[in-house]
């Protein structure tokens, strides 16, 4: 699906980026591609993982990574939320976890957690993580060329690895639209991602944005009619507290 969705976004991200014109310094050049590789290779160890593990420690632990990173980076760089925030960032983590977490009756495959997937799996949410970093690095007046850059990195990225695999083939049909859509969802989504993450501190715009497997699971309670396990129920409900406790400190 990623063969089209990325292409996708790669064309309409390049064209909001003329259209809103600005600048296009080193920065916005080097952090964008740098982003890009992060993007690709996380989604590749990512898969990896998940084809070799359980699910349902693969997902949870390469989630809480990508938040706990970029908001390690921001308490490095000097970053100080206040106690309330910092008790959303916690909710926030562990939300994060919970919602992750397939139920285990579920993941009945006999995949155990060797070490190639735990290097896979941690190697995947730093990535991630690296990502929201990176994009916060870029220059707050280079439009949204970081974008751009970032996802012509991971198209690029992506292919390379696809052909190599000789697993180059694009969907048809019904798993062709749903990867036109992900091409135009994946474009709004980064460039609010970028957004946020220009208008706030890293720590705080980057653990709110990683919560958004509670809103894949709403999704699929809503439009797939999808159960979900307690755990889940708890995780989203942490979600919103998060949410409430880091805008509010």
């Amino acid at each position: 699906m990623v063969l089209v969705s990325y292409p996708v976004a790669l064309a309409l991200l390049g064209t909001l980026a003329i259209a809103v014109g600005g600048p296009i310094p080193a920065g916005a050049i080097g952090w964008g591609l740098a982003s890009g590789v992060a993007l690709g290779l996380g989604g590749w160890w990512f898969y990896a993982a998940l084809g070799a593990g359980p699910i349902s420690v693969v997902s949870p632990v390469s989630a809480v990574l990508t938040a706990t990173v970029p908001v390690a980076v921001g308490l490095i760089q000097g970053e100080r939320p206040g106690p309330v925030a910092d008790g959303g960032i916690v909710l926030a983590l562990l939300s994060v976890a919970l919602v992750s977490r397939q139920a285990t009756d579920e993941d009945v495959r006999p995949h155990r957690f060797t070490r190639k997937v735990a290097w896979l799996t941690v190697g995947a949410g730093v990535m991630f993580g690296l990502d929201f970093v990176f994009l916060h690095e870029a220059p707050n007046d280079s439009g949204l060329w970081p974008l751009g850059f970032a996802r012509l990195a991971a198209a690029v990225l992506v292919f390379t690895a696809a052909t190599g695999a000789r697993e180059l083939r694009l969907p048809t049909g019904g798993t062709l639209k749903l990867a036109l859509v992900a091409g135009l969802s994946d474009t709004a989504g980064n460039v609010a991602m970028l957004l946020a993450l220009r208008t706030s501190d890293l720590s705080l715009a980057s653990v709110l944005i990683s919560l958004f497997p509670a809103v894949t699971v709403v999704l699929a309670m809503v439009v797939l009619r999808e159960r979900v396990h307690r755990g889940q129920v708890v995780g989203m409900v942490l979600a919103a507290a998060a949410v409430v406790m880091i805008t509010a400190g």
